[in-house]
């Protein structure tokens, strides 16, 4: 079902040995194993998932993203669209978004996202499914920002690792019956740290947050060409 994109086997982006993850996208629903890893993730941490309940949309132009350690699904990502059905953040978060719409910014969100606690290298997997969401979001679609919901104890994580900005105060998920906080960044911010550190995995500890984990120019733009075209 999916195209195999295979990272460089150059030292400098597999720090911690072993083999390289298979990163794979294509467009369409989450579901099989990588929606299985969402719902055994979010159930660790007493979330409410169900395959009614959380999913991507099922439109055609969703894509989901997965990093696969040998034959193992280890983390997953759905990249959503905007469009006329809007995104799943606007249930809580409407007023928000209808602000940058209205400044002619376009969006896109990230979710559905998990990574195996089991995987051996867990950082690295999440910079680099994310640097893929990047990838087919800004670099092929060029969309301008990423939305995201997080639950409030993980905004510090996220606002750490991966320099995204909460928005909002906590409201109430009933997709899966708990609180949320909308964080959000501009494209362009993670463009200059990827170009800054990507493929710098020696700076992990002073730079602080994970793209030192994300790919080196070379290695992107090898990704970028291989991405999947609706």
């Amino acid at each position: 079902m999916f195209p195999n994109f295979k990272e460089s086997r150059r030292a400098p982006l597999n720090p911690f040995g072993g083999p390289p993850l298979e990163m794979n996208s294509d467009f369409g629903a989450l579901d099989g194993d990588a929606l299985g890893l969402v719902e055994r993730r979010y159930s660790d941490r007493g979330l409410a998932v169900s395959r009614e309940r959380y999913s991507s949309r099922n439109e055609a132009g969703d894509i989901v993203c997965t990093a696969n350690d040998g034959d193992k699904i280890v983390g997953t990502l759905s990249v959503r669209f905007d469009g006329p059905g809007g995104l799943h953040a606007d249930a809580l978060f409407k007023e928000e978004m209808a602000e940058w719409r209205a400044a002619g910014i376009t969006l896109c969100e990230f979710g559905g996202l998990a990574v195996d606690k089991h995987s051996h290298e867990p950082k690295r997997v999440l910079a680099q499914i994310f640097h893929l969401g990047y990838l087919h979001a800004h670099r092929r679609a060029r969309v301008a920002r990423l939305v995201i919901e997080v639950n409030p104890r993980h905004v510090a994580f996220y606002r750490r690792w991966l320099g995204l900005l909460p928005y909002t105060m906590a409201r109430h998920n009933p997709r899966v019956d708990a609180p949320a906080v909308l964080m959000s960044f501009d494209f362009a911010t993670a463009r200059e740290q990827i170009a800054l550190l990507g493929g710098r995995p020696e700076l992990l500890s002073t730079a602080r947050c994970l793209y030192p984990l994300f790919w080196d120019e070379a290695t992107e733009a090898a990704m970028l060409a291989k991405l999947p075209v609706a």
